[in-house]
């Protein structure tokens, strides 16, 4: 029973007060522009040209008919020693044959190899950042006094007037 009794006397006593509000534009004396350092990154592509080693492995392609020459005579004395009667010239100019091939091939792939070093240029690229500090228009400062007290607006645009609502309770 307190609890709706609290309950009523609360609600009794929020119809009762009362209040009204008053709504004023105020003149406003002074408008200044605000502005805001800022700073800001502004990238940008920065190359240049450096010097790049290059390498590369070659290869002599010359044949060397030493190498022929000797699996010639190698292959022509082997076959000599397999072969009997007429066979032992077929099989001598036949180990001759084969023989020289070998050894062209042999000398062919023992390969003169050499190194060989050098430069070119090659652009770099890269992205550096630039560092700028702007001013910035932010808005205005609207200023107006009031009852003695100063009032300040701020706003994208200059005001006339600043609007003030004043609420008086009883």
């Amino acid at each position: 029973m307190k609890k709706v009794s609290l309950i009523l006397v609360a609600l009794a006593l929020s119809l009762s007060a009362e209040s009204f509000s008053i709504t004023q534009n105020i003149k406003v004396t002074n408008s200044r522009p605000i502005y805001e350092t800022v700073t800001k990154q502004i990238p940008y592509q920065e190359c240049r040209d450096i010097q790049v080693p290059t390498r590369g492995a070659y290869r002599s392609n010359s044949s060397d008919p030493i190498g022929t020459l000797i699996g010639g005579v190698a292959g022509g004395i082997l076959g000599n020693q397999v072969g009997k009667g007429n066979g032992r010239t077929v099989a001598t100019i036949g180990g001759a044959i084969v023989g020289s091939l070998v050894g062209n091939n042999l000398s062919n792939n023992r390969g003169d190899y050499y190194e060989e070093s050098s430069y070119q240029m090659q652009q770099r690229c890269g992205t550096r950042y630039e560092t700028n500090h702007v001013r910035e228009f932010v808005g205005y400062e609207n200023i107006a006094h009031f009852q003695g007290r100063k009032i300040i607006k701020i706003t994208p645009h200059k005001q006339s007037y600043i609007t003030v609502v004043h609420t008086f309770e009883y």
